[in-house]
């Protein structure tokens, strides 16, 4: 099990470290699960892409506001689930938007899930796709990522996941918050250099 110290701070500083770690989904009997490929740090009141932007408090976004560690799950487009690792302490709403996952357990569910003709790389890729294939929605909003159905683990080398090193760590803009003016250029999306599954190919920040 995670520490709740390793979610308990910034989110700039915990997104990165989410790369590499093992999304598990366990539904209705079945098993899923991937290695984390892109994330994006959100990064509280002052930052005008997050959904706490200016202290906004409502009960969509009230899981923000701690304590660290919880699923932040909304829906966007009235299409898409997405989920996010809570970061910070109680009160500091942050958050860090899980992207696109590497399938590495489950995916005939997730084959099911996405469809017949989608490539494995592109199971997870994307906030939208992931939640998907892991089969998450608003039931998993709030939920306790150190334990439960749906929870992080650390690789195991057993498998054959090794933990990502400070070099295979790509920094670049997030996507989509045009709308934050000069908050969009902020280098704070993280990604594994060069997997396939990472949703948009960045360039180095």
């Amino acid at each position: 099990m995670l520490p709740a110290a390793f979610f308990a701070r910034p989110a700039l500083e915990l997104a990165p470290d989410l790369l590499g770690l093992v999304l598990l989904h366990e539904r209705d009997g079945l098993a899923v699960a991937g290695r984390i490929v892109e994330v994006e740090a959100y990064c509280g009141p002052n930052d005008l892409a997050a959904h706490s932007a200016g202290g906004r408090r409502t009960a969509r976004n009230e899981v923000m506001y701690g304590p660290a560690g919880r699923a932040y799950v909304y829906f966007i487009y009235g299409m898409h689930w997405c989920v996010n690792v809570v970061a910070a302490r109680r009160g500091v709403p942050e958050a860090v938007l899980l992207r696109a996952i590497e399938p590495v357990a489950g995916l005939e569910q997730m084959r099911a899930r996405r469809g017949p003709h989608v490539h494995d790389a592109s199971l997870g890729r994307g906030p939208g796709n992931l939640t998907r294939a892991l089969a998450i929605d608003r039931a998993q909003n709030d939920a306790d990522l150190r334990r439960g159905a749906l929870r992080l683990l650390r690789p195991s080398r057993r498998a054959g996941l090794a933990t990502p090193s400070t070099a295979d760590v790509v920094r670049s803009p997030r996507i989509g918050v045009a709308y934050a003016g000069e908050w969009a250029a902020r280098p704070w999306r993280f990604s594994l250099r060069g997997n396939a599954s990472v949703s948009h190919p960045p360039r180095d920040a």
